[in-house]
């Protein structure tokens, strides 16, 4: 369990193949520091398990199907990673609660950049704008932010300039593609919902 409080940008140091799925190390800075093997990160918003711990690294692997379903396929040498150590019992919920788990892969549609603000507009499968509500909650590449408005295929969100400069999403350009994970109440709302019909 995660909260989407982003805690470091990392860096992708390699990507090795190791069929069916790929090595991933990450330099994680202090984060490596504090994590052990078999810890659970949010890279970008998808949990996986520390492997191997050789601080500043940290070594994971990617199967084929968190690579087929999230942008972690995508990344390469240099790539710039959300980083998040999981929740521990007592740890303040200061975003919400964020699983780790994937729902999709959403894409940028629209930037508005207002100074040091940002404005973004993300195209979603429409299946998940219907666990979406403004003022509620989404997962953003791990980072937990507060949905602004919602249509049928697409969100926006307002970054304020901490996020824009302590997150990927500062760097992100019309058609980057993100993970996105909807709220698990809203999730859980929604399959009491159709139960009931």
């Amino acid at each position: 369990m995660f909260t989407g409080l982003v805690e470091m940008l990392g860096t992708i140091a390699s990507v090795s193949e190791e069929p069916p799925g790929r090595r991933l190390v990450v330099d994680a800075g202090d984060l490596a520091e504090r994590a052990g093997v078999g810890a659970s990160i949010a890279i970008n918003g998808c949990c996986l398990t520390a492997i191997e711990v050789e601080p500043p690294h940290l070594s994971f692997e990617a199967g084929p199907e968190t690579l087929a379903r999230t942008n972690l396929g995508e990344l390469v040498g240099g790539s710039r990673v959300n980083l998040e150590g999981s929740l521990r019992v007592g740890d303040q919920l200061g975003g919400h609660f964020v699983t780790g788990h994937v729902d999709a892969v959403g894409t940028l549609a629209e930037r508005d950049d207002d100074g040091e603000w940002a404005t973004l507009w993300f195209r979603v499968p429409a299946v998940l704008t219907e666990q979406m509500v403004s003022k509620g909650s989404i997962a953003v590449d791990g980072v937990s932010l507060t949905l602004v408005d919602v249509e049928a295929d697409r969100f926006s969100v307002q970054l304020i300039p901490h996020t824009l400069a302590v997150t990927t999403l500062g760097a992100l350009d019309v058609d980057g593609r993100v993970n996105l994970e909807t709220d698990l109440l809203a999730k859980y709302a929604q399959k009491a919902v159709r139960s009931e019909i």
